[in-house]
């Protein structure tokens, strides 16, 4: 299951980095006449049961209010591979390839979700990295100094944790202005998160390097003359890349499922530079899933993840800084 996880994972990350090649469209162009059109289907073989090389038939718009799309087979459309910057595409441009089907304005889902990861994947490693570092930096410092220094860096940490994390987001985004470019949103949302995020690898941080800073051998590089600083980087902070490793590791799913909150309730990346969690806001109209289910293709990528880094660390077996003691 692990090595399942991970390939999952890896996947997930070339794809962010391929996307403008593997999508077979631009994921900002809207089609004309195919609003809610359903996934392409490709062939191999001809009207007559002929083999040929792969291709689709050019939909056609039977009924707009019922959104109900037939094949033209009297018009084949043949495929183009490793063309225009792209891994494969339509030869013709006024007849889209729609891997996934198409969303409420004709733009084809597949593309937007392959460009989506690009934007929900690099936020959360982004907030996730620096929520860690922070946590291990404040946690570090907590521990090792004791005193005035450990106290406010513990009762900051408690007020930030016993806050509703979800209500912070929405709180502190909601605060800034709505319309914001895609650089600037991306910087904001990480740096919220990873205000939110930090406390909880700095509790267990603490708690180690607290412990640990007891232990024969930090004494006896205390006795040998060893400076604050390389007590700390080369004896205290090693103790603690394990449990940094599994604090990464839960936060990088939750970084990814507050973007999703956030750009599903219209706070986030706008639909110009879509993440996953503006690929759902069409999901909120329950009548349309029965017809179009395609729409939920960015929910399972989301599960996907999620599920892929829970599994490939193992959280579960690994304790978390919650349950560990205070010094």
């Amino acid at each position: 299951m692990k090595t399942a996880a991970r390939t999952v994972l890896a996947g997930w990350l070339a794809v962010a980095v391929l996307a403008p090649w593997l999508a077979p469209n631009d994921p900002g162009v809207q089609f004309d006449r195919r609003a809610y059109a359903p996934p392409t289907r490709v062939h191999v073989r001809t009207a007559s049961g002929a083999l040929a090389a792969p291709f689709f038939y050019a939909q056609i718009l039977v009924d707009p209010l019922e959104r109900r799309y037939l094949d033209d087979e009297s018009r084949p459309v043949a495929l183009r591979w490793f063309q225009n910057g792209r891994l494969v595409c339509s030869a013709d441009p006024a007849e889209p390839l729609l891997v996934l089907g198409a969303d409420g304005n004709g733009r084809d889902l597949f593309s937007r979700v392959l460009h989506g990861s690009r934007l929900s994947l690099g936020l959360a490693l982004v907030a996730a990295l620096c929520a860690t570092l922070i946590g291990a930096v404040a946690g570090a410092i907590a521990g090792f100094a004791g005193g005035w220094i450990d106290a406010v860096i513990t009762r900051v940490a408690e007020v930030v944790l016993v806050l509703p994390a979800l209500y912070v987001l929405l709180a502190l985004r909601s605060s800034l202005p709505q319309v914001l470019s895609p650089a600037w949103t991306f910087g904001i949302t990480a740096v919220i998160f990873a205000l939110v995020g930090w406390p909880y690898p700095a509790r267990g941080v603490r708690a180690i390097v607290a412990a640990e800073r007891r232990r024969e051998y930090v004494e006896a590089a205390v006795a040998l003359g060893a400076s604050r600083s390389r007590l700390l980087l080369r004896h205290l902070l090693p103790a603690t890349r394990g449990f940094l490793r599994t604090q990464f590791a839960l936060l990088l799913p939750a970084c990814i499922l507050a973007e999703a909150t956030l750009s599903y309730a219209g706070i986030g990346f706008t639909e110009a530079f879509p993440s996953w969690g503006t690929l759902l806001t069409e999901t909120g109209n329950i009548a349309l899933l029965p017809t179009a289910p395609w729409l939920l293709a960015p929910a399972l990528a989301i599960v996907s993840v999620v599920l892929s880094v829970n599994i490939a660390s193992d959280a579960a077996a690994v304790p978390i800084d919650r349950t560990l003691p205070v010094a």
